[in-house]
C-alpha cells in the first residue's frame, strides 16, 4: 500500500484530520480530498512532502474520479450529521455512489469505511444509522472490496459526543434526561479508532470484511456521566430519567445548554435509544491494539482540553464555503449589491505586535469592547438556532483556515497581515468581517476593520441600515481597544476608509 497514494476523504473532519498526519508519520503517501484545500494546507502537516491536497466535492462525480486517480486505496470518512430537512440521506447516497464510481474508474484495490453500530433490524434504528448502513451497502455493491468498521460513540477531546457530555455535566448538577440514559453502549476512544483504521492497511485479512470496533467496557450513558463527573472533580450529578423527552426535545435542550447545535444533537440523540454493543471481536486478533477504557479516555480528553491541545474538533469539517460574491473576477455587484463599511486606526507599533492581539480575538478573550453586547448577540443567535458564542475556538492563540470561532468561520489567515471571518450567525444575508494590518514605515502601522454584507431581500437591507450606526460605533471601540491591548500610542484616531474588493483574491 505504500507504493501508491492513499486517498483520504473527509480530511477536514474530526477523524480524517487526525488520520492524515498519522499515515504520513507511518510513511504513506496521502492524497487528501477536501472542498476547501486551504483548511488542510494551513495545518502543521499540510505541506508534508508525501501529502497532496486536491480540491473536490464528494457530490461532484467527475471531481471525485479525478481525485482518486493513481491511488491504491481509499478511506471513506464522509457522513452528514445535519438533521436539517432530512436532506442528509440523499447527500450521503450520492456521495457513496460517487465513491463507487471513482473506485471503479481507477481500479482501487480497496475502500475502508467508518460506519456506525446498531442492528439494521431494530425498530428504533435512527435515520442516521439507517443512512450509514445504506452507505455501507452502496460501497459493497461496487468493484472494490470494502472493509467496514462499525463504531458506537467515539470519545476524545473535540468529538461531538464528548463535547456534548462535557458541557451538560459541567453546567447541570441536576439533569432531567430521556429514558435512553440507561441504554448500554460500547464507546471507543479516537486513538483506538485511528489504530484500527491504519491497521487495516497492514492486515490483509480485513479486506472485504465487516467488523465491530469498541472499547473494553460496556457502560450506560448514566455511567459515562458519573465517570466524567468524577474525572472532572465535580460532585455526583443527579439524573432523573423521564419518558416524555423525545430526541427532538432533547436536541433543543442540548442546543440551549451546549455549543452543539440541535441539527447535530438530534441525530446523536436518536442514535442513543438502542443498544450499540460489539457482537464480533475478530478484529482484535487481526489488529492487536491496547484498548483504552472509557475512564482513561475521558481523563486524557480532559487533560487535552485543559492544556488547550485539541488537534481537531467536531465543527472542523462543518461550515459554509465563502460566498460566491467574494471570488476573484466577479463584478462588485455580482449576486446583488454588497454593502460595505470600513474604519482605520494608525498606531506606533509593528505589524507583529498588533497581530498578537488580533489573533486572540473571540473565545475566552472576547471582542475587547462592548462584551455584554456580544454576549447578547450570541444569546439571540443561539435562541434562533445559530451557533452563538458557546462554540468558542479550538485554540486560544492559533488560528487556521476552517476553524470555528464563536459564530464566525475563519476563511483566510495571513500572519501578521490579515484575518478574514465569515459569519455563521443567523442573519438575513451573508456577512464577512476582515482585519488588515498594513505597515506604513518603521513603527507605524494601519489597522483596518472592514465589514461586508450581501443582503437577502428587504429584510437584509433593513438589517444592515438599522444596525449600521451601532456597527460603526462598535468597530471604532474595538479598534481603540486593540490599540490599548498592544500598549502602543495612537498616531491617528479611528476614521472611515474606502473599501476595496474583492476580498478573497488576496489569498
Amino acid at each position: 500500500m505504500k507504493n501508491k497514494p492513499i486517498l483520504v476523504t473527509g480530511g477536514t473532519g474530526y477523524v480524517g484530520g487526525r488520520l492524515i498526519p498519522r499515515l504520513l508519520k507511518s510513511g504513506y503517501q496521502v492524497r487528501a480530498m477536501a472542498r476547501s484545500p486551504e483548511r488542510l494546507l494551513c495545518r502543521g502537516w499540510g505541506r508534508h512532502p508525501s501529502l497532496k491536497v486536491v480540491a473536490a466535492d464528494a457530490l461532484d462525480r467527475q471531481a471525485f474520479i479525478d481525485a482518486a486517480r493513481g491511488c491504491g486505496a481509499a478511506y471513506y470518512l464522509i457522513h452528514s450529521m445535519n438533521a436539517h430537512k432530512g436532506k442528509f440521506a440523499a447527500a450521503d447516497r450520492t456521495a457513496a455512489e460517487n465513491m463507487v464510481a471513482a473506485a471503479g474508474a481507477n481500479d482501487l484495490e480497496r475502500i475502508i469505511y467508518l460506519g456506525g453500530l446498531g442492528e439494521k433490524s431494530h425498530e428504533a434504528l435512527s435515520r442516521h444509522l439507517k443512512s450509514r448502513h445504506e452507505v455501507e451497502q452502496i460501497l459493497q455493491a461496487g468493484t472494490a472490496p470494502v472493509t467496514n468498521l462499525r463504531a458506537a460513540m467515539i470519545l476524545g477531546a473535540g468529538s461531538a459526543s464528548f463535547e456534548m457530555m462535557r458541557y451538560l455535566v459541567d453546567r447541570l448538577p441536576v439533569m432531567i434526561t430521556p429514558r435512553w440514559v440507561q441504554t448500554p453502549c460500547q464507546p471507543i476512544s479516537i486513538r483506538n479508532v485511528l489504530d484500527y483504521l491504519e491497521g487495516c492497511l497492514e492486515a490483509p485479512g480485513t479486506v472485504g470484511e465487516t467488523f465491530d470496533i469498541g472499547g473494553p467496557d460496556v457502560v450506560t450513558y448514566h455511567d459515562l456521566i458519573d465517570i466524567y463527573a468524577e474525572e472532572a472533580g465535580l460532585r455526583k450529578r443527579m439524573i432523573m430519567p423521564v419518558p416524555v423527552l423525545t430526541p427532538w426535545l432533547s436536541a433543543k435542550w442540548v442546543h440551549l445548554v451546549t455549543p452543539v447545535p440541535a441539527s447535530i444533537a438530534q441525530p446523536l440523540a436518536e442514535g442513543l435509544s438502542i443498544p450499540v454493543i460489539c457482537s464480533d471481536n475478530r478484529i482484535q486478533e487481526m489488529i492487536p491494539v491496547e484498548l483504552a477504557s472509557s475512564r482513561e479516555t475521558i481523563r486524557k480528553a480532559l487533560e487535552r482540553v485543559r492544556q488547550e491541545q485539541v488537534d481537531t474538533c467536531w465543527f472542523d469539517g462543518r461550515g459554509e464555503m465563502p460566498p460566491e460574491w467574494t471570488t476573484c473576477g466577479d463584478a462588485d455587484y455580482a449576486g446583488g449589491a454588497v454593502l460595505r463599511v470600513g474604519q482605520r486606526i494608525i498606531l506606533a507599533a509593528s505589524a507583529e505586535a498588533v497581530w498578537e492581539t488580533i489573533r486572540r480575538i473571540g473565545g475566552s478573550s472576547g471582542y475587547y469592547f462592548a462584551q455584554p453586547l456580544w454576549r447578547l448577540r450570541g444569546m439571540m443567535d443561539r435562541a434562533v438556532g445559530g451557533p452563538g458564542l458557546r462554540r468558542g475556538r479550538r485554540h486560544p492563540e492559533e488560528l487556521r483556515v476552517g476553524d470555528g470561532l464563536d459564530f464566525w468561520r475563519v476563511v483566510a489567515v495571513e500572519p501578521p497581515r490579515r484575518l478574514l471571518l465569515l459569519a455563521e450567525m443567523k442573519a438575513p444575508g451573508d456577512a464577512l468581517l476582515e482585519f488588515v494590518i498594513n505597515p506604513q514605515g518603521p513603527d507605524r502601522v494601519a489597522v483596518d476593520m472592514v465589514s461586508r454584507f450581501l443582503p437577502r431581500g428587504i429584510a437584509g437591507l433593513g438589517y444592515w441600515y438599522a444596525l449600521l450606526p451601532a456597527h460603526c460605533w462598535l468597530f471604532k471601540g474595538m479598534l481603540r481597544a486593540v490599540a490599548r491591548r498592544t500598549g502602543n500610542p495612537i498616531l491617528e484616531d479611528v476614521h472611515k476608509i474606502p473599501v476595496e474588493d474583492p476580498v478573497v483574491c488576496r489569498l
